[in-house]
């Protein structure tokens, strides 16, 4: 069940957008260090301000807390966290109950659309898949002849844990005497935010093995060499008003046919599998462009051919990511193991811990997704006229 807090972190929100910042603009290592301390700190600042509040508030009866939405742990779980509690605090190569695991899952992709859009998966404590090319799975022959050899090719396995994505989770000892529904509650959200800073800059932005991060959606791989490097620009998109939407319609044509031949030129299904993705700014303006009023005075957003509209910190300004669902390999894996981490924290009388998964990500092919550019221009007086 998807968390629910009441309230805006607003310290922790700052802090993380002082870090996207420092990533973006290319910060030293250093820096970029302080300043993911800095929202760690702020997390756990504003989370447990918002737990103990609840606390103190909320009736502990399970069965009203179910009926108002909230985590009700199963026997396991609460021997988990009573465990920790007891211990103050995760032993070493602790592993979160495998339910509490499947939550920060369902989580992640509930809070974070770009990742449901992606199409994250969870394997569990599976780490290597068969990943098969439907495209080849076939073969036609003799009734009695030999088929393994045929459709070989058509089957490769992938392995998904050569890469781990690590959060960094502070947790106050204070935090321990709430309950093990409490600090449950705490750790997963602590996990999700982290986790989903981590994952969002991987999967679009990750630079790739030689940098230990996955092949990001803004990225291209030379198949000979194997370089990671940007994507270049596609064309412009405006977004510009007409009497009848020719402007957008036409635009986004030029995108969605783009989008139906892979890198090699074979056709590729696409219908209602086109996401738009931008930064919250632009959002606004690609909203602008995009949003009519109905009959019954109804503000509706639509984008034609049925794109979905996705907003992500990790896209630059005047840039637009379109990519097709299915065309890219986004997944989590392992247990998540909690290992205690000996350092100085800014926060007094609080513990710190690592929490790792293997995690990774990468594009099918060079056109599973495409870069252009933004240049949405408004009138002066207020009013566009076609």
């Amino acid at each position: 069940m998807t968390m629910k807090l009441k309230g805006n972190m607003e310290n922790f929100e700052a802090k993380k957008a002082a870090y996207m910042n420092m990533i973006k603009e290319g910060a030293d290592a250093e820096k970029q260090a302080v300043a993911w301390n800095e929202m760690q700190d702020a997390l756990a600042e504003d989370l447990t301000e918002k737990i103990t509040t609840q606390v103190r508030n909320d009736n502990t009866d399970a069965q009203v807390l179910a009926a108002r939405g909230h985590n009700v742990l199963t026997s396991e779980e609460k021997r988990f966290f009573n465990e920790v509690i007891i211990s103050g605090g995760f032993t070493e190569n602790m592993i979160l109950p495998e339910t509490v695991q499947e939550r920060v899952f369902e989580d992640l992709v509930a809070e974070h659309p770009l990742l449901d859009a992606i199409g994250l998966q969870d394997l569990g404590a599976v780490t290597r898949f068969i990943y098969s090319d439907a495209t080849q799975a076939y073969a036609w022959g003799d009734l009695f002849g030999d088929i393994k050899g045929q459709i070989s090719a058509a089957f490769r396995e992938e392995k998904i844990g050569q890469l781990k994505l690590t959060a960094f989770a502070v947790i106050p000892k204070d935090m321990l005497e709430l309950g093990p529904t409490w600090v449950e509650r705490y750790v997963r959200t602590v996990l999700v935010e982290s986790y989903a800073v981590g994952l969002e800059f991987g999967l679009v932005n990750g630079r790739g093995p030689a940098q230990s991060e996955p092949i990001g959606l803004m990225m291209n791989r030379d198949s000979t060499t194997g370089a990671v490097t940007p994507k270049t620009s596609s064309g412009t998109l405006t977004f510009a008003p007409s009497l009848m939407g020719e402007v957008v319609a036409g635009e986004l044509h030029g995108v969605v046919q783009n989008l139906t031949t892979d890198e090699k030129g074979k056709a590729r299904k696409i219908s209602n599998k086109v996401v738009m993705v931008v930064n919250p700014i632009d959002l606004i303006s690609v909203q602008f462009r995009n949003t009519i009023q109905t009959a019954n005075g109804q503000w509706v957003t639509s984008l034609p051919y049925n794109i979905q509209l996705v907003e992500s910190e990790e896209i630059p300004a005047n840039k637009a990511l379109f990519f097709v669902k299915g065309q890219y390999l986004a997944v989590i894996a392992g247990g998540y193991k909690a290992n205690k981490y000996d350092q100085t924290l800014a926060i007094e009388d609080a513990m710190l811990y690592t929490i790792k998964q293997f995690a990774n990500g990468r594009p099918k092919d060079n056109k599973a997704a495409l870069v252009y550019d933004l240049d949405i221009q408004f009138s002066t007086g207020g009013v566009d006229t076609p």
